[in-house]
């Protein structure tokens, strides 16, 4: 696991399914289910659908719409494909995170390098415990800092501080249907999921 590379979303996908076991997931589904918006979620099961990064590009550059779009044309990253749910709370609650990972990093400011993707993942424990997943990716990638890039020791406890702190601040993410949002502006949903990255 500790040699594993970053990003390896088949690796992440494996050890998911290893850590989160049934009794697990039933415990995550109940817990998002705690709110009347994970809860909703979890009956209607929307998803983002096809997403054109060309035309949200075209948006006004405060909105999230335009932020989400510059961020995965800079970063040369691709829309996740548009899934079919089966009748499954599973299934949709590992494909919803998958498909907005992006747009939590762009409404939490998280940055897509080491330390940010950790800020990011402490963000994720705090918002969905009792999900393991998350919490072991904190432990591998603190123990891949400790074995190889000692260096970066500072500024991946920074991150971690941050994003635990600011995940649970914020408003719950989960369930949140984001493609109504496109056109408002970033800072608007920032406030009203009591996010303020710029306080990092």
């Amino acid at each position: 696991m500790v040699k594993s590379p970053y990003g390896d979303f088949a690796g992440i996908g494996k050890l998911s399914h290893v850590l989160n076991d049934a009794a697990t997931l039933q415990k995550i589904v109940a817990f998002l289910s705690l709110t009347p918006q994970g809860k909703q979620a979890f009956v209607d099961r929307r998803l983002l659908g096809k997403i054109d990064l060309q035309q949200l590009h075209q948006l006004p550059n405060h909105t999230l719409g335009y932020a989400y779009a510059d961020h995965m044309i800079r970063n040369g990253l691709t829309p996740p494909p548009v899934n079919e749910i089966a009748n499954d709370p599973f299934i949709f609650w590992a494909v919803h995170l998958g498909e907005t990972h992006d747009i939590w990093h762009v409404v939490t400011g998280c940055d897509t390098d080491k330390p940010g993707e950790v800020k990011l993942e402490a963000f994720y424990v705090a918002q969905l415990a009792p999900d393991r997943l998350f919490l072991a990716l904190l432990a591998k990638n603190l123990l891949k800092t400790a074995m190889y890039e000692i260096e970066l020791c500072e500024q991946m406890m920074n991150g971690l501080t941050q994003g635990w702190t600011m995940g649970k601040r914020a408003k719950p993410l989960f369930g949140i249907e984001w493609n109504r949002l496109w056109e408002t502006p970033l800072e608007d949903v920032q406030i009203s999921l009591n996010i303020a990255p710029k306080s990092k």
